[in-house]
């Protein structure tokens, strides 16, 4: 058996334990480790692997986005939608229907809105009581692209990426070897 000489010091990149240190959050890894192991459950292997997930990779879901994602999906009423990571508000949703929704951390206002239209707003251990093996869930997931720094990412000639500047007017990023209006071009 020799060395592995290309892949020799290579970590793997796939996390096995969250790196935060939240009790709360080290509990509920508990408890999904548990049921991952003891179902035969996909649902729960999904959830366990989103909890280690760090806070970009685990984007916010809005409320106009779960009803988005949701519209084709028959019988909503008696299904829980499942987010691991937070659920937010949208102000420009007029009404919310009866929701039953299950996730890591709700902003005040959303929760507001789900209990005021007759919904449910679950914590994911709660989830774990009421549907030990992910049945009649719908699992949903924010937008990882929906960043600020998203846009600048992949930067250079002919990208199309949005560009670090204070602003886009005429005092700015205009200098000498820049544009051939300004003396000289590189």
């Amino acid at each position: 058996m020799g060395i592995d000489i290309a892949r020799h010091h290579v970590k793997k990149g796939i996390r096995t334990a969250p790196k935060s240190e939240d009790p709360y959050l080290l509990l509920l890894v508990k408890l999904y480790r548990f049921l991952a192991r003891r179902t035969d459950s996909k649902f729960n292997k999904v959830v366990l692997h989103r909890l280690f997930l760090s806070k970009t990779n685990r984007p916010p879901l809005s409320l106009s986005r779960i009803l988005k994602e949701t519209a084709s999906t028959p019988d909503l009423a008696s299904k829980v939608i499942v987010q691991v990571g937070t659920v937010t508000d949208d102000i420009r949703l007029t009404t919310v229907p009866k929701l039953t929704v299950a996730a890591l951390r709700f902003t005040q206002s959303a929760k507001e809105r789900i209990i005021a239209a007759g919904g449910e707003a679950l914590t994911l251990d709660q989830l774990a009581l009421r549907a030990p093996t992910g049945s009649n869930t719908v699992l949903l997931r924010g937008l990882r692209t929906a960043r600020e720094a998203n846009k600048h990412f992949g930067m250079g000639p002919h990208k199309h990426k949005k560009p670090h500047t204070i602003s886009s007017g005429r005092k700015f990023e205009r200098a000498r070897g820049r544009r051939k209006s300004r003396g000289f071009k590189v």
